[in-house]
């Protein structure tokens, strides 16, 4: 079968030309869609290496990139891999072999961080403050590899909780709480052989250099969010068998042209977010599965466009499209719930998450055409599924 992979991209930075490097030798043809770059600066980095190039006169967002670089490609099987995505040789022959079942409808690789990181602990028996209910092991405000401050917000695992911050006066004071006992992924340059780690001035035992899993597939919460299986996980051979995934990330999908028809594209009206939640919803409401498959790794930085999970823009974003993907394909008790909800709900968007709740109830109409199961049985089965590992 023949493949083409789309990258989307509409800001130059360095990570460009080692996604775009790392498929073409792989794939029959790679498109790169310049989504409306200042003076095309994006086409001339595909242009040189080689790339088919789509030229969008404004930015589209990633669902509108995406859109345009399908309809231009020609392959058999097709791939998405973000700009900012390195993919590994077996990527797309891996996905290929596994797309021969046809109830497949798309396949996602194990996705990690660039790396490298080293792993250290700092178990101590965990107690519990009043009304928290994580487990406590020390509070810690700095971390340092070789003298070198580390961002909190870089370390993963399941020795340390997520960051938190307060605002006093003009400077945000951070921390992150250790969980009592488990592994704490520190990143380290990648030239580095024996780093020195520190935490709060505290010399730590490096065990171990570790890959940190972003992505071993997709799953849904119990209210409707989508997220990163095995996120922060050290990639420890937990996650090297294939299996069932409610969706894969549009980071590094692969599905059949054949099933893109049948499906239809990504929903433009998102721009950015959810969309690869909803493509892969509605290809389970049509009677499709997704898969992982560890084979393949892609080493993804996440965020080099946008600013990542925390940019205040993105945070908007999401929250809208949430309760659109619910309006379009979740039962409509579960959708009205969530839309109630303060659940994630970002100070100033009740307008604009109620105008996508209006969006996904129009669109469900015409989609509900396409069902071969219904809304409850998919969420009955997949909701609160997979969220820990």
């Amino acid at each position: 079968m023949s493949t083409s992979v789309v990258v989307v991209s509409y800001r130059s930075h360095d990570w460009l030309e080692r996604s775009l490097s790392s498929v073409l030798p792989q794939a029959d043809e790679v498109i790169l869609v310049d989504n409306g770059s200042p003076a095309g600066s994006i086409g001339d980095v595909g242009r040189r290496l080689g790339a088919v190039v789509e030229t969008l006169p404004t930015n589209r967002g990633f669902a509108g990139g995406v859109n345009a670089g399908l309809r231009r490609a020609r392959g058999d099987v097709v791939a998405l891999l973000n700009d900012d995505a390195i993919a590994g040789p077996e990527w797309l022959s891996s996905a290929a072999e596994v797309l021969k079942d046809p109830t497949v409808a798309a396949v996602g690789p194990k996705i990690v961080f660039p790396g490298p990181f080293v792993e250290v602990r700092m178990d101590k028996e965990p107690w519990f403050a009043p009304g928290d209910r994580r487990p406590l092991g020390q509070m810690i405000h700095r971390v340092q590899v070789d003298g070198s401050d580390v961002p909190l917000g870089g370390l993963h695992g399941s020795g340390v909780h997520e960051l938190e911050q307060r605002i006093d006066g003009d400077c945000p004071d951070q921390w992150r709480w250790t969980s009592g006992s488990g592994p704490i992924c520190v990143p380290v340059p990648a030239d580095t052989t024996t780093p020195e780690v520190t935490i709060d001035g505290e010399l730590l035992e490096v065990k171990q250099s570790v890959d940190v899993i972003s992505n071993a597939g997709s799953y849904l919460s119990a209210n409707g969010h989508g997220g990163d299986y095995g996120f922060g996980a050290a990639d420890d051979g937990a996650f090297d068998v294939q299996g069932e995934r409610f969706a894969v990330t549009g980071a590094a999908m692969v599905a059949t042209a054949e099933t893109f028809a049948r499906i239809g594209r990504f929903a433009e009206s998102y721009f950015a977010y959810y969309e690869d939640l909803d493509w892969c919803w509605r290809a389970r409401l049509a009677g499709l599965r997704c898969l992982y498959e560890p084979a393949a790794i892609i080493r993804h930085v996440g965020g080099v466009s946008t600013g990542g999970p925390g940019a205040d823009r993105v945070r908007r974003l999401a929250a809208r499209n949430r309760i659109q993907t619910l309006f379009r394909n979740a039962p409509l008790s579960v959708a009205r719930e969530q839309l109630r909800s303060s659940v994630d709900r970002p100070e100033g968007l009740s307008i604009a998450i109620a105008g996508g709740a209006v969006r996904g109830a129009l669109g469900r109409r015409r989609l509900s055409r396409t069902w071969a199961t219904t809304p409850r049985i998919i969420w009955q089965a997949w909701a609160g599924r997979d969220e820990s590992w």
